[in-house]
């Protein structure tokens, strides 16, 4: 707010006077002496002049004593008029006010009081990036997901994350886009440890030492036959046989460096499968991120045309939870948190909000949402038909992510919305 200017135009002293128990003689100006019009109008005879846009109050070099003295005499100096009520539109109805005391309006009613009110925030620091890495050198732009691309592992890879960690975003999740020919049935490469994915890690882990590394412990990007587990002859995914491969792959990746480790299969237990493996192995301090909810959502398409990974037959729907149950997913949130997970995740994010607020009030873990490829492709392409403004849809649906009860959010909207959140267009 700016300070009020005070100064005195070629006005004579009035009633000169001396305080009581000092000598030095001062001008009191009493009410009637200032002009009845709002203070900031400059009469043309002489007059005290008080404005807001001149900068600094000229000091009257008056003690505090003498200050406190003229207004207990009744000479109280003058202020800014209160503001003339606005006038409401020609046509507005007549009415008493209504008798309620509770308006909640009140809060509400300017930017200062609605930022010091809102309840939730959302900072860089809240976003997981999620990264499509493949083994050209070349960054190949993905079709269905407008700005997001398949990153040459050494190449791209390097700049996006920097890029990132300009802004705030200083953790990543990565997917890799593994060539057909070394897929199989049992998804092997998923623990090469000269795999794409432990290569990614020690190369990032070697430039940023601090970042932290979120990888996907599934066997799809593997499988030759594109499901997260090892199919039988009759269709059947086999579960104690594809979670004994998910071990060897989590091992792989702590080998290599990663942080957290995110079983995103939906086998029955894998989680603490997963934690005594890495224990046996030395790795108390690798985090295990759990798909907790991952819904059989149609929302994935843009996600598996990125990663080349569609089932080769059928669905997912006898592993991945049906988007129909609500109460299924308590079932799964107190598995996961019994076999040792640090944190739960709900996937897909935005059509179920409900289920992370239900993980939100049923456990004090971090929660986790994954807003996925369909949610922000359907976003993108709202922007660009300029049926919505991107960038205020954007932050919202963040948002909205986080009031239901998310700690992280996995996002393809990592670097945009942090570079928003930092000012940057």
């Amino acid at each position: 707010m700016a300070a009020c200017s005070t100064s005195i135009v070629n006005m004579p002293p009035v009633n000169v006077g001396t305080l009581k128990g000092g000598s030095k003689n001062y001008a009191i100006l009493k009410p009637n002496s200032f002009p009845t019009r709002p203070c900031w109008y400059k009469q043309q005879h002489s007059m005290l002049v008080v404005k807001a846009s001149e900068g600094p109050i000229k000091k009257l070099g008056l003690s505090d004593a003498e200050c406190e003295a003229a207004v207990v005499a009744g000479n109280v100096p003058e202020a800014p008029p209160v503001p003339p009520v606005p006038a409401s539109p020609p046509g507005t109805p007549l009415i008493s006010s209504f008798d309620i005391s509770r308006r909640p309006r009140r809060n509400r009613r300017s930017p200062v009081l609605r930022s010091a009110f809102q309840e939730t925030s959302l900072s860089p620091a809240n976003f997981v990036y999620p990264l499509f890495i493949h083994e050209g050198e070349e960054d190949v732009p993905i079709g269905a997901m407008p700005g997001c691309y398949r990153l040459g592992w050494r190449h791209g890879l390097l700049e996006e994350v920097a890029k990132a960690r300009d802004v705030g975003v200083n953790s990543i999740v990565l997917f890799p886009k593994v060539p057909d020919a070394l897929k199989t049935p049992t998804g092997d490469e998923a623990y090469n440890d000269a795999g794409l994915v432990p290569r990614t890690i020690r190369l990032l882990k070697d430039k940023y030492p601090d970042l932290i590394i979120y990888t996907d412990v599934a066997l799809d990007p593997y499988s030759s036959d594109g499901h997260d587990g090892i199919v039988r002859e009759d269709g059947v995914i086999m579960n104690d046989e594809t979670v004994h491969q998910l071990c060897k792959q989590a091992v792989s990746q702590a080998r290599a460096g990663a942080d957290v480790v995110s079983p995103s299969d939906m086998m029955d237990g894998r989680v603490g499968a997963i934690r005594s493996a890495l224990d046996a192995e030395g790795f108390q301090h690798v985090s295990i991120m759990s798909y907790t909810a991952k819904y059989a959502s149609s929302f994935y398409g843009p996600f598996r045309e990125a990663l080349d990974s569609n089932p080769r037959f059928g669905d997912k729907k006898t592993y991945q939870m049906n988007p129909a149950n609500y109460r299924e997913a308590l079932i799964e949130l107190r598995a996961d948190e019994s076999e040792g997970a640090d944190i739960l995740l709900v996937k897909p994010g935005l059509p179920y909000l409900d289920v992370i607020r239900l993980l939100r009030d049923n456990s004090p873990l971090p929660i986790a949402a994954y807003q996925v490829s369909g949610e922000y492709s359907m976003i993108k392409a709202g922007g660009v038909l300029k049926m919505i403004d991107e960038q205020k849809v954007m932050l919202e649906s963040l948002m909205c992510l986080r009031r239901a009860g998310a700690d992280i959010i996995l996002t393809y909207f990592a670097l945009q919305a942090a570079r928003c959140l930092c000012g940057e267009n």
